[in-house]
C-alpha cells in the first residue's frame, strides 16, 4: 500500500515519500488495525516547504461494526481537547473538526465563545447552523465555498460533501420573521436568531458583533432578546444575556431590524419557533455533519486554493463512492512541522485515491488520537504544533462495536 501511495503522490508539488518506520507500519505495509474496519498508518510527505510526517486513518464505512459521529463537549459554546472528547464518547479514534471563534481581541470586553463556524449534526440531531461567511475564522475560502459547507455521513452510511442551510421562522401575532441563526456565535445583520439549551452558558453578546462581510466590525447598538417557553414570551432584555438556558426554553436574540421586531413582543404573547437544516444534495438524513470547506471535488481541486502558505493541517477524504473515509493529520513536531499548502493538501488526498476532500481546522488544532485494544484511553498520534493539545469545539470520532 505504501508503495502505491508513493507512486500516486506526485501531484501539484506534494509527494508521498517512502514508507513509514517499521514500528509504525507492520510488515507487509498493511498498517495498524485499530479496530474492525479502522486502519492507522503514518508516512512522510514531501511538499514545497520540506518533508512533513502524515498520520492517516482509513475508515471502512461499509463495515457494520464501524460508525463515525461528531465529538463535542456537550455544549456548542464550549471546548475540550480531542483526547478528552474521544475518551468521554468511547471513540477508538478521532481528529479535530471545524474552525471556531478563538479570539475576540477586535471586540474588547466581548467573550470568545469557542463555538464552531459551520453547521453541526451529532447522532442525527441538529446542534447548530453556520455563521455568515464574513464572520468565519480560518484561511481564505476557495471559489464558491461558504460556511454552510459540511462533511457528513448519512443514514445510508455514505460520506459526502454537502451544504446545510438553516430554515425556520418566528411566528407571532404580528406576523412571521425568518429565523436568522441557530446556536451560532454570529447572526446576520437585521436578523433574529434562536439560542437553546444546547448553546451552553457562554454570553450571547458575540452574536450581535461584526457584520456579514467584516468579522471585526463593531458590535450592533440596536439589540433585543426575548425568552420563550411553552409557546409564550416569559422574559425580555435590551441586550443579549449569558448563562445556561433551561431545557424547553428558546432565547431569541435580535439585531437591527430583528431587534425592532422582537421589541413588539410582551410577556405572555404567543410565539412559535421552527428550525432545521436543509441539505443541498443529500436525500437521506444526516447522522453526522461537521463544518470546514471542500478542497477536492470529483477528483478536481477547487479553484482558488492557496498555494503559498504552508501549515500543519487536518483533512478528510472520501473514497469508493463515500464508502471509505480518510482522515489525515500532519505532525507538528519541530523537525516535521513544515506542513503543506491547501493546494498541496488537495493533491495529497487525490494521491491517496480520494475523489473528494474537505479541509478542517489546522495549526495548533490539528490532532489525531487512537485507542489501542485493551487501553483505557486514547493516545495522541501526532505532535500538536503548539506543544500541547488545544481545546476545540468538535471533532470527528470513529466508533467500533
Amino acid at each position: 500500500m505504501l508503495t502505491v501511495l508513493t507512486a500516486l503522490g506526485v501531484l501539484a508539488g506534494a509527494a508521498l515519500a517512502g514508507a513509514a518506520p517499521a514500528a509504525a507500519v507492520p510488515a507487509g505495509g498493511r498498517g495498524e488495525r485499530i479496530a474492525p474496519g479502522v486502519v492507522y498508518r503514518e508516512f512522510d510527505i514531501t511538499a514545497a516547504a520540506g518533508r512533513t510526517r502524515a498520520h492517516l486513518l482509513t475508515v471502512d464505512l461499509g463495515d457494520p461494526h464501524v460508525r463515525v459521529d461528531l465529538l463535542h463537549p456537550g455544549a456548542v459554546a464550549a471546548r475540550a481537547t480531542v483526547s478528552r472528547l474521544a475518551d468521554s464518547a468511547g471513540a477508538v479514534a478521532g481528529v479535530n473538526g471545524d474552525f471556531f471563534d478563538i479570539t475576540e481581541t477586535q471586540h474588547p470586553g466581548v467573550e470568545a465563545t469557542g463555538a464552531s463556524v459551520g453547521p453541526a449534526v451529532a447522532g442525527g440531531r441538529v446542534l447548530k447552523a453556520a455563521v455568515p461567511t464574513g464572520q468565519r475564522f480560518g484561511p481564505p475560502l476557495p471559489t464558491g465555498a461558504t460556511t454552510r459547507d459540511v462533511l457528513g455521513v448519512g443514514a445510508d452510511r455514505r460520506a459526502r460533501l454537502d451544504r446545510l442551510s438553516l430554515t425556520g421562522w418566528v411566528t407571532t401575532q404580528h406576523g412571521r420573521l425568518r429565523l436568522g441563526g441557530l446556536d451560532q456565535y454570529a447572526l446576520p445583520q437585521n436578523s433574529a436568531g434562536a439560542f437553546t439549551s444546547r448553546w451552553g452558558a457562554a454570553s450571547r453578546e458575540r452574536a450581535v458583533c461584526g457584520t456579514d462581510t467584516d468579522r471585526a466590525a463593531p458590535c450592533s447598538t440596536e439589540t433585543y432578546e426575548v425568552a420563550v417557553r411553552r409557546g409564550r414570551v416569559v422574559g425580555a432584555a435590551g441586550t443579549p444575556g449569558r448563562g445556561p438556558i433551561p431545557a424547553g426554553t428558546t432565547v431569541l436574540v435580535g439585531r437591527e431590524r430583528g431587534a425592532r421586531e422582537l421589541r413588539g413582543l410582551t410577556v405572555g404573547d404567543a410565539v412559535t419557533v421552527t428550525r432545521g437544516l436543509v441539505a443541498a444534495r443529500a436525500r437521506v438524513p444526516y447522522a453526522f455533519a461537521v463544518g470546514g470547506y471542500p478542497v477536492l471535488r470529483h477528483g478536481r481541486p477547487l479553484a482558488g486554493l492557496d498555494d503559498r502558505a504552508s501549515a500543519v493541517r487536518t483533512v478528510a477524504g472520501l473514497r469508493g463512492g463515500g464508502r471509505q473515509l480518510l482522515l489525515l493529520a500532519l505532525d507538528g513536531a519541530d523537525d516535521s512541522r513544515t506542513g503543506m499548502t491547501i493546494a498541496e493538501e488537495a493533491a495529497a488526498m487525490r494521491g491517496l485515491g480520494a475523489s473528494d476532500a474537505f479541509n478542517l481546522d489546522g495549526g495548533g488544532s490539528s490532532e489525531m488520537v487512537t485507542r489501542a485494544r485493551g487501553a483505557r484511553g486514547v493516545t495522541v498520534r501526532n505532535h500538536p504544533s503548539g506543544g500541547a493539545e488545544r481545546p476545540v469545539p468538535n471533532g470527528i470520532g470513529v466508533f467500533s462495536r
